[in-house]
């Protein structure tokens, strides 16, 4: 694999960590678990809503509502979560690929 294109899948993991991961966003100086996964939620759905209506009203998408919305971000953001997922229990297994390729 390119050395651009490890560097592009570090880039990737880092912001969705900045994003999505309470361990590195804002949300953890909350210290409730069911507070963090509440709000992560709200803006989740926030999020979906608006870019629901940006794809309705701006791009003339006629037919995609919010809902749509929503179950297309599902769509995205799972395999993403997932392959987060494999990234972080690399990391904690002591996988060196992982560290070599951030280093890099």
């Amino acid at each position: 694999m390119s050395d651009l294109a490890k560097r592009g899948i570090v880039f990737a993991v880092d912001c969705w960590r900045l994003i999505m991961d309470v361990k590195f966003n804002p949300l953890r100086f909350i210290p409730d678990p069911v507070m963090k996964t509440y709000f992560m939620l709200v803006l989740f759905i926030m999020w979906s809503g608006f870019f629901g209506m940006i794809a309705m009203y701006h791009l003339g998408f006629m037919g995609y509502d919010i809902a749509t919305s929503i179950f297309v971000h599902m769509a995205i953001l799972i395999p993403i979560a997932i392959t987060n997922g494999v990234f972080i229990d690399a990391e904690k297994n002591g996988s060196k690929w992982i560290t070599e390729w951030r280093n890099k």
